[in-house]
């Protein structure tokens, strides 16, 4: 085993930063096992299917228990079930059945599959300690300020605490990027899974003095990219906009002819309107 030592960026639970803190040689002592590591993940993955999918076998399809014609003297092959699976609706053969998918590894193996992980993060410098959650009631808006003040937002974030703290829990559960649980539930799939990891000091088995917040900087939402447009609604508008060009003097030639015809129209209405004189 190695002797190597990390140090973490320590930070409050509103992001404030503060000196940085050791991290213990139990957990972070350098060791990296690749093959190890990836059979961890295998097998966490693996334990995650169900195996309910299933079909039906020539005994379970409902009907066929009396044969479609007589055996012989009709000129056509022989059978004997209509649930055969050669027939349409028919039973399946070797299709899948209810299995179980798990996979165990010794418990040593395991303990090496998660120290390495977290090995990995320590080694990238995206292990951050947190000296304590002390959230009165959850609040999304926690989280998310947090990250911001740590330059992490928008990074996958696995936040371990001491312990059960619900309250952290529901502030990090609509984050789609966000994963909140306590340290001892937190498997190598996790660790590697995130790109960084915010460890509750008291897990670590630190206990940090409280230090003095300084004013957080008010997150600014980001304006949304303008949709690019689909190549069809872009061909289209220009179509349009042809269209449009050439019914233009189109247009400008019929109001022309109209204003012609206006006043030669006004000549012939004031002449039927004018009275006719009385022959003597």
């Amino acid at each position: 085993m190695s002797e190597t030592t990390f140090e973490a960026k320590a930070f409050t639970a509103q992001g404030t930063a503060r000196d940085a803190v050791a991290l213990p040689p139990a957990t972070f002592d350098g060791t990296v096992n690749m093959p190890v590591m990836h059979r961890a993940v295998t097998a966490f993955l693996a334990n995650q299917r169900q195996g309910t999918a299933a079909t039906k076998t020539r005994r379970y399809v409902t009907g066929g228990n009396q044969k479609p014609w007589k055996q012989k003297g009709t000129g056509r092959a022989r059978q004997g079930s209509t649930r055969a699976p050669h027939w349409v609706g028919g039973g399946t053969v070797f299709g899948p059945q209810p299995r179980d998918y798990d996979l165990g590894l010794p418990r040593q193996m395991r303990q090496l599959a998660r120290r390495s992980a977290f090995n990995v993060r320590a080694r990238e410098g995206n292990v951050h300690v947190i000296d304590s959650f002390g959230w009165d009631a959850p609040r999304t808006a926690n989280m998310v300020a947090l990250l911001a003040r740590l330059g992490v937002e928008g990074k996958k974030a696995l936040v371990l605490t001491d312990g059960v703290k619900t309250n952290v829990y529901l502030s990090g559960r609509n984050l789609p990027k966000v994963l909140v649980m306590p340290f001892a539930d937190a498997s190598t799939y996790h660790v590697l899974w995130s790109d960084v990891v915010l460890v509750e000091a008291g897990a670590l088995g630190h206990t940090l003095a409280p230090v003095a917040e300084t004013a957080a900087t008010p997150v600014k939402a980001k304006k949304a990219a303008p949709k690019a447009k689909d190549a069809k609604l872009v061909k289209a508008e220009a179509k349009r906009e042809r269209k449009a060009a050439a019914e233009k003097p189109a247009a400008r030639k019929a109001a022309a002819a109209k204003a012609d015809v206006k006043p030669a129209a006004k000549k012939t209405a004031a002449k039927k309107a004018a009275p006719k004189k009385k022959e003597k």
